[in-house]
C-alpha cells in the first residue's frame, strides 16, 4: 500500500460499483469478533459512514449474545436451554433489552458519530417496526417445547416505514433485534433472523452478515457465487453444517423476498465491509438468486 499506483488502483476499482450501488439500501448484521474487538469496532463504524458518504443506505442490525451471557451471570440470573436453544423468561428479557437495545445500540451509534455519521438507535418496538409472535422449538419426538420470550418473524412483520423515513432523512438506522409480541410483552429476536427480515422488507439490493468465519467452505476454500439450489445440495451433503445453516437459510430467505445479492463475510478481517462490496474479488461468500453474464461474483 505504500505504492502510490497501487493505491490509485484501489480506489479505481471501487469507481464502478460505488456507481452502481449508490441510492441503494445495504443492510448489514452486526456481530461476533467485530463487536468485541475495539479496533475492528472503529473499522466498522468507518466502512459504514464512507458507505453514506458515497450514496448508499446503510441500515445496521446488531447482535449481543455473548454480552447478553456475561450480564445474566454477572446479575445471577440462571440460564435455561433446551436442545442448545436459550429459554428466555422475564428476568432475562429484561436483561437482553437492557443489552440489546440500551448498551450496545447506543454503543455502537457513538461510534459511528464519532466517524462523522448520523446514526440513531432504535429496536423493533419503535415505530411498530417489528411484531413478532413466540417461537416454539419442536424436538424430533414432535414434542413442542416454549423458548419463553423468544420470538420469530418475518418480512410481513416489518414495518419499514420508520427506517425509511430514517434514510431519507440522511440518517443511518441502528436496530436491536427486540420485537413487539401479541400482547405486547418484547420479544427477543435472532439478530440474523432480524436482518434477513429487515432486508426483505425494504427490498434492499444487499444483505450482508459479519461471522466470525470465511464464510461457506468447501475443501477449506471459501466458496462463492452460489444459488439458492446448491445451497440445498451442499446441506444435505453435509457440506454446510451448524450454525452455518441458519445464517445461509436467513440469506436464501431474503433472496426469495426479493433481495438481490445476500453476503457472509468474515467480520474478523478490517474494513471486510469494504473490502467485498467494493472490489472485484470480494472476501466472503455471494449467495444469490441468478448471475447474469457480465456479473461478477461479489456484484
Amino acid at each position: 500500500m505504500d505504492n502510490p499506483a497501487r493505491r490509485a488502483t484501489i480506489l479505481l476499482e471501487a469507481l464502478p460499483y460505488i456507481r452502481r450501488f449508490s441510492g441503494s439500501t445495504i443492510v448489514v448484521k452486526f456481530g461476533g469478533a467485530a463487536m468485541k474487538d475495539p479496533a475492528l469496532s472503529a473499522a466498522f463504524a468507518r466502512d459504514i459512514v464512507l458507505l453514506q458518504f458515497v450514496g448508499i443506505k446503510p441500515v445496521v442490525v446488531h447482535g449481543g449474545g455473548p454480552q447478553i451471557s456475561k450480564m445474566l451471570e454477572e446479575l445471577h440470573i440462571p440460564t435455561q436451554f433446551v436442545d442448545g436453544h436459550r429459554i428466555t423468561d422475564a428476568a432475562s428479557m429484561d436483561v437482553v433489552e437492557m443489552v440489546l437495545a440500551g448498551k450496545i445500540n447506543k454503543s455502537i451509534v457513538a461510534l459511528i458519530n464519532a466517524e462523522g455519521g448520523k446514526a440513531v438507535g432504535i429496536s423493533g418496538k419503535d415505530g411498530h417496526l417489528a411484531r413478532a409472535v413466540p417461537h416454539t422449538l419442536q424436538r424430533t419426538d414432535g414434542e413442542e417445547i416454549s423458548l419463553g420470550q423468544v420470538g420469530t418473524l418475518t418480512r410481513d412483520d416489518i414495518n419499514p416505514a420508520l427506517i425509511r423515513n430514517l434514510d431519507d432523512s440522511g440518517y443511518i438506522p441502528i436496530i436491536a433485534p427486540v420485537a413487539v409480541g401479541p400482547q405486547g410483552e418484547s420479544l427477543n429476536i435472532n439478530a440474523d433472523t432480524m436482518a434477513s427480515a429487515v432486508a426483505s422488507a425494504l427490498q434492499a439490493r444487499k444483505l450482508v452478515l459479519l461471522t466470525d468465519t470465511p464464510g461457506v467452505l468447501i475443501d477449506n476454500q471459501t466458496a462463492t457465487g452460489l444459488a439458492p439450489a446448491h445451497i440445498q445440495e451442499l446441506i444435505a451433503a453435509g457440506t454446510i453444517s451448524g450454525g452455518m445453516i441458519p445464517k445461509v437459510e436467513c440469506c436464501t430467505r431474503a433472496i426469495a423476498n426479493g433481495v438481490k445479492r445476500t453476503h457472509i463475510i468474515d467480520g474478523r478481517i478490517e474494513h471486510a465491509l469494504l473490502l467485498e462490496i467494493f472490489t472485484d474479488s470480494g472476501v466472503g461468500t455471494l449467495i444469490s438468486g441468478e448471475f447474469g453474464p457480465e456479473e461478477k461474483a461479489n456484484d
